[in-house]
């Protein structure tokens, strides 16, 4: 669903860009054209377990989650993404697979959408997009090496300490719940977790 420019503000996804690598005025204009904004309520997936992922998704505003369910009825969170942040499940995204994980929405999000193919052809019509998602991408994948060594190698207090230290913006945005499924513990565990740093602080 495509907004009209009352309701589409792409400056800001202009300006993300910008600050990467400047864009000419026609890549601007490719830009305006190839994204299209979307609006989702709280709780409205974006993805769900089984179909394919369709869209590279940057996030406006608002707050996105990327999980997996378990059999159990539980969840594993990978990531969050707010504002100036991206998300999608790149493997069912550029491999065109149904995809294993769900995107939902954790408050009303508004987001800048691409399809594989008009990625594509940002990447044939303005080159330096591959080199802007090529970066993307290594940013990525080096935090997801930095935080699957902090779960074979840190303690749950180390990983909350460091969630702490690097997502403080996040803390008030999401529920105990949410945090204790990134960080791969349960929320009574979490609970006693920030029970024992407050006490720590206070000695």
């Amino acid at each position: 669903m495509n907004s009209n420019k009352k309701d589409n503000p792409v400056s800001v996804l202009l300006n993300y860009f910008d600050r990467m690598i400047e864009l000419s005025s026609e890549e601007r204009e490719l830009v305006t054209s190839k994204f299209h904004w979307r609006q989702y309520k709280k709780h409205q997936f974006i993805l769900q377990e089984g179909d394919i992922c369709r869209h590279f998704n940057f996030v406006l505003n608002g707050c996105l989650r990327i999980y997996k369910s378990t059999e159990s009825g539980g969840i594993h969170i990978l990531q969050f993404a707010v504002e100036n942040w991206w998300i999608n499940d790149i493997n069912s995204f550029h491999k065109q697979k149904p995809s294993v994980l769900n995107i939902d929405a954790i408050e009303e999000t508004e987001i800048f959408q691409i399809t594989l193919d008009d990625l594509k052809d940002l990447y044939l019509k303005a080159p330096k997009f591959e080199r802007i998602f090529r970066i993307l991408v290594e940013n990525a994948y080096f935090k997801l090496q930095e935080r699957l060594l902090l779960n074979i190698s840190s303690t749950a207090e180390d990983r909350y300490c460091y969630f702490c230290d690097t997502y403080p913006y996040l803390l008030q945005r999401l529920s105990q719940i949410q945090i204790a499924a990134y960080l791969g513990i349960t929320p009574e565990f979490l609970s006693k977790i920030k029970k024992k740093s407050l006490l720590g602080g206070a000695s």
